[in-house]
């Protein structure tokens, strides 16, 4: 299990983490959700020993990964910066990774560097982006680890390459019963491959849950009414709001709780119209961050 208790993690004065609590089973796959600055990028690098903390505490199966080449043998790291490796080829990525990991499995890396067709004689640094991707990724299942961290691991990766790296991170998974953690932006990878995510806003923790358990709990409303009723008025009924909108007698509303009893509050009301419309968790995550305040129109992300 990997488990964070109280984590703080500063730069310059500024709280990157600030006091998340996090528990993450064996053998999930793991989405890292959240604006830019958020804290996800800092959390894998605690995770994979890079960082120490300024407080709290952070463990890979009861152990500190810090100063820890045992348990950091069982991690690989897809990191976002790829730099380091521009003069090398990916024999040479390879033969470097093998030193380290015990587990490395040579014909697994062939293979699949055979499968998404990368040139095996040229430098990194001639690769675009999602070759890039694509190099990293092959190299952190070859090394069989237990714990694979991806840090916007479907970046710049066509469809097609999309696919193909999902099904070999899927096989890794059931192959290795191994624990994957993806931080992205884009929420629908995390929506396809992950069971449970986590969403991060200014270096806290919104909610943490199972993505079934999640969408099951805010709901998506179409409704009309011959009244003209207001955001209050269905406050006033006990619906707990994250979003309201009117276009003419239409009203479209998000709202935190279950299905049945939402839809009986509405049904008080004598609605023309009452449907459930199913939530992306795009839009679950735009709701969430609206109700903290975050503009999320005017982000970069």
């Amino acid at each position: 299990m990997i488990k964070l208790n109280n984590v703080v993690k500063t730069f310059d004065g500024y709280a990157a983490v600030d006091g998340i609590d996090l528990e993450i089973p064996k053998g999930s796959a793991y989405g890292l959700i959240g604006s830019n600055g958020a804290g996800k990028s800092t959390i894998l690098r605690i995770l994979s020993g890079i960082y120490t903390l300024d407080s709290g505490s952070a463990t890979v199966d009861g152990q500190v990964v810090f100063d820890n080449p045992e348990i950091k043998q069982r991690i690989f790291f897809v990191n976002d910066e790829t730099v380091q490796w521009n003069n090398y080829t990916l024999p040479e990525m390879r033969d470097f990774f093998r030193t380290f990991y015990p587990k490395f499995s040579v014909e697994s890396f062939e293979a699949m560097r055979s499968a998404l067709d990368l040139p095996a004689n040229r430098k990194l640094a001639t690769f675009s982006k999602g070759m890039k991707r694509q190099a990293f990724a092959i190299c952190g299942i070859s090394c069989r680890p237990e714990f694979l961290y991806l840090d916007e691991a479907f970046d710049g990766l066509d469809p097609t390459m999309r696919i193909i790296v999902k099904k070999m991170l899927v096989d890794a998974m059931l192959d290795n019963e191994m624990t994957v953690i993806i931080s992205s932006h884009n929420l629908f990878e995390i929506d396809e491959f992950c069971d449970r995510a986590g969403l991060l806003h200014k270096g806290k923790i919104v909610f943490d849950r199972e993505l079934d358990s999640l969408k099951g709990n805010i709901q998506k409303i179409q409704t009309a009414f011959d009244e003209d009723y207001t955001k209050e008025d269905f406050k006033d009924a006990g619906i707990n709001i994250l979003h309201f909108d009117r276009t003419g007698s239409v009203v479209y509303l998000i709202a935190k709780g279950e299905a049945e009893d939402i839809k009986a509050k509405i049904a008080a009301k004598n609605p023309k119209i009452l449907d459930i419309v199913p939530l992306s968790l795009e839009e679950i995550f735009i709701y969430e961050l609206e109700v903290l305040g975050y503009d999320f129109q005017n982000s970069k992300d």
